[in-house]
Order: structure tokens, then C-alpha cells, then sequence
């Protein structure tokens, strides 16, 4: 009688302790996963959550710094369509300026809890990135529809 309510007694408290880590984990899930009423899109340590997001022509992407670590959005000049203004945090008119004003200084930087938005007037896929985090692999894409 005994190993049974050794038995049964293991199995409560780990049904609380996993009750309670997934109640915990509940509010980080929509933290980062962007589409709330504040950003389309969350930047977590390396990723851009979702890494792509579907708008149509004249909407406004919001991109939130859910993580603690400084994250730029840079579009990739040659990856967005010709007719397209140019997008980066800092406000930068090319890649090249936005990449030499990371290098210089942390340029375009998005510190934890900040955001950064843009407005898509033309019809395309934008491809995009973080500087620091670009060879982790954190880029994301806003496909702009009609």
C-alpha cells in the first residue's frame, strides 16, 4: 500500500510541477511570437518570430525587441523590388551605410523593448536581417501582396 501512494503522491507533484511550468511558460509564448496588437513581428536572441510575414500594399510592419540582446532590421538592398524605398533601423539610405554604421557604433541598433516600424507601398518579397545575428542565421521576409 505503501509504493502505491509513493506511487500516486510522485504523480501529483509532477502533474502540478508540469501544470505550473506551462502556466509559467504561457505569457513568453506570445511574447515572441508577434501578429498582437503592439508588433507584427518579435526579435528573440536570433530569430525574427515569425521568420516571414505576409502584408498587402500600404500596411506597416512593426518589428518588437522581445530579447535582451540589440538587434537591427536591415533590408537587403539587392532583395527588395527596384521600385522600393530602401529600410533599416537607423534610418539608413543603403545597406552599405547601415552595415558601416553598426560597425562604427552599434547603428541601427533596437535595445531590448523598442521597436522599429516600416510601411510596404510596392508589391514584393523583402528580405531582411539582423547585423549582429546575420551569420547565426536571423533573417526574416515580408512578402507584400496586391
Amino acid at each position: 500500500m505503501s509504493r502505491l501512494t509513493d506511487t500516486t503522491s510522485r504523480r501529483r507533484i509532477l502533474a502540478a510541477v508540469g501544470t505550473a511550468s506551462v502556466a509559467s511558460l504561457a505569457g513568453c509564448t506570445a511574447l515572441v511570437t508577434g501578429g498582437g496588437d503592439d508588433f507584427d513581428v518579435g526579435m528573440t536572441a536570433n530569430a525574427f518570430t515569425p521568420p516571414e510575414i505576409t502584408v498587402s500594399v500600404g500596411d506597416e510592419v512593426v518589428w518588437h525587441n522581445t530579447s535582451s540582446r540589440g538587434h537591427t532590421v536591415t533590408a537587403y538592398e539587392n532583395a527588395i523590388p527596384d521600385e522600393a524605398d530602401y529600410f533599416a533601423s537607423g534610418g539608413f539610405a543603403g545597406e552599405a551605410e547601415a552595415r558601416q554604421a553598426w560597425r562604427d557604433g552599434l547603428g541601427g541598433r533596437i535595445d531590448s523593448g523598442e521597436s522599429f516600424s516600416h510601411t510596404f507601398e510596392v508589391a514584393g518579397r523583402y528580405d531582411y536581417v539582423c547585423i549582429p545575428h546575420e551569420q547565426g542565421g536571423m533573417v526574416g521576409a515580408v512578402i507584400v501582396e496586391e
